[in-house]
């Protein structure tokens, strides 16, 4: 069967607030770790009043130190909105740190608004329009040392020295993604549960057009999803409710914490709200774990995805722990003794 992972926001809900919301993750990923799942990356957000995660090299150490098994990584740091020197030093500090275990997501959105993103990189060197190739290839190239000659960049080392970038994954929701993994030969994860762009098509695309490189020999492609797993399918529609509720509110730009299900079904909405939430829902694969199985096989079958990775937002901490434990047991994933 397919390996799982996570992607984790640190979701923070009007309950849980984001201190709460850090711990939960490496609750979460000590859970995880558990029951063979093979991968837990952090996203990268900023200014979102539901998530708690702006900072995924953080969280990272934190989690890679309170889990024995898991590759760690994140998903992902946004790369326009640092100085690539930065992010090479820190992941090769947690490479240096938790050898082998470590993975470096890039993403070429800022992962916030207009004005957050301008304060990111207000002292930064800002250019015009999307930088991210021209950023791609200074990280790329801190690892090469191939700058050209005489570049003052060849007297500066990003430390430690004696240990490589980890495996880099470009993500993506679109086909020019597809294309740009393809093309510099690295790892490639979709992200499903935004994309307006067909997931199979991306994914096929990629493994289409991939070209070896010294970063990888062969595709590697990654489809995340979002999907809430509950005992039976009533209970899953339940615990649905206010992650709609949320994704209602941010197409309005309405950035609130997660509500309380008891909220979501509260809500009085209009029938253009209703059928907004029907629009968004093949993004969202909800049931009892026979039902997200079968929702999901097809996809992950025609996509020929290398692996499935997780997202689940939902108000309560242990229905999620349950969420992750019945998708475990469906997909034969086979349980660690960790230490």
């Amino acid at each position: 069967m397919i390996p799982l992972s996570v992607l984790d926001l640190s979701v923070v809900t009007t309950e849980t607030k984001p201190a709460a919301a850090l711990c939960n993750s490496i609750d979460l990923a000590r859970h995880v770790d558990q029951l063979g799942y093979v991968r837990y990356w952090l996203a990268e957000h900023h200014n979102l009043a539901s998530v708690a995660s702006p900072a995924p090299d953080v969280m990272i150490g934190q989690i890679a130190a309170a889990t024995s098994h898991l590759r760690v990584g994140s998903g992902g740091v946004m790369l326009p909105n640092h100085a690539p020197l930065v992010v090479a030093e820190r992941f090769k500090m947690l490479e240096a740190l938790f050898p082998g275990r470590i993975d470096l997501g890039l993403g070429r959105a800022p992962g916030t608004d207009g004005a957050t993103a301008y304060a990111l990189r207000s002292r930064l060197d800002r250019r015009e329009g999307d930088d991210f190739l021209e950023r791609l290839h200074e990280l790329v190239l801190w690892e090469t040392r191939d700058f050209p000659a005489n570049h003052p960049y060849n007297n500066v080392v990003a430390m430690p020295d004696d240990t490589p970038l980890p495996p880099i994954w470009l993500l993506g929701s679109s086909d020019y993604s597809s294309e740009l993994a393809a093309q510099v030969g690295m790892g490639f994860a979709f992200a499903h549960h935004f994309a307006s762009f067909d997931a199979v098509t991306a994914m096929i695309n990629y493994r289409q057009h991939f070209r070896p490189s010294p970063w990888r020999t062969t595709p590697g492609a990654i489809l995340a999803v979002a999907a809430i797993a509950a005992e039976t399918d009533a209970e899953a529609e339940r615990l649905a409710a206010p992650m709609e509720l949320n994704r209602l509110r941010r197409d309005r730009g309405e950035y609130w914490p997660l509500p309380s299900v008891e909220e979501a079904l509260a809500y009085p909405y209009t029938d253009a709200e209703r059928a907004a939430i029907a629009r968004n829902r093949p993004r969202l694969f909800v049931g009892s774990p026979a039902t997200v199985m079968a929702k999901l096989e097809p996809m992950i079958r025609t996509s020929q995805a290398d692996e499935l990775m997780v997202i689940t937002a939902v108000y309560d901490h242990e229905a999620r722990k349950k969420s992750y434990s019945l998708l475990a047991e469906a997909f034969g994933l086979t349980k660690r003794a960790v230490t």
